[in-house]
């Protein structure tokens, strides 16, 4: 089989991996941003604000473990996806918004205001912050969502 012929075969064979590799890696990328921006250089909150802040930096590093365990699954997928010739970058790049956008919108919906156990930043027009980051997450569910549409179409 041609080299052009095999790289779309393996294409269609690996392209839900594409999809997860890229899903593990968005969500780990934006856990790992906010974890550095927001709850770090910024000191804006913990991912647990409603204890200590001892508990707070605990449940922070116990994030950030869980925002580079993501980050490298998704890598190594990647790695393998390569090696098999089998990486689709459009497909991939589709993965990393959708995952980057719904743990953004996870975040913002579920963890800021259902469970309340953080807000994005503490002062009294809070709605602002709330609006960019659920507008952001969902901006990119779009792209990405967009992305993985046009992918699905060949065959």
């Amino acid at each position: 089989m041609a080299a052009g012929k095999q790289h779309q075969s393996n294409r269609s064979l690996y392209s839900a991996r594409n999809l997860w590799s890229g899903f593990l890696f968005g969500l780990g990328m934006v856990a790992f941003f906010d974890e550095t921006v927001f709850h770090q250089l910024l000191r804006w909150h913990h991912f647990y604000d409603r204890s200590t802040t001892d508990i707070g930096l605990i449940s922070d590093g116990l994030f950030h473990a869980f925002s580079w365990f993501a980050t490298i699954g998704g890598l190594f997928m990647f790695a393998d996806l390569r090696r098999r010739q089998g990486l689709w970058l459009k497909r991939w790049w589709g993965g990393v918004l959708l995952g980057g956008g719904i743990f953004q919108l996870y975040d913002g919906i579920i963890q800021h205001k259902l469970m309340r156990i953080h807000q994005i930043r503490y002062v009294e027009n809070v709605v602002v912050y709330d609006i960019i980051w659920n507008v952001s997450a969902l901006a990119m569910i779009a792209v990405g969502a967009f992305l993985l549409y046009k992918t699905g179409k060949r065959k």
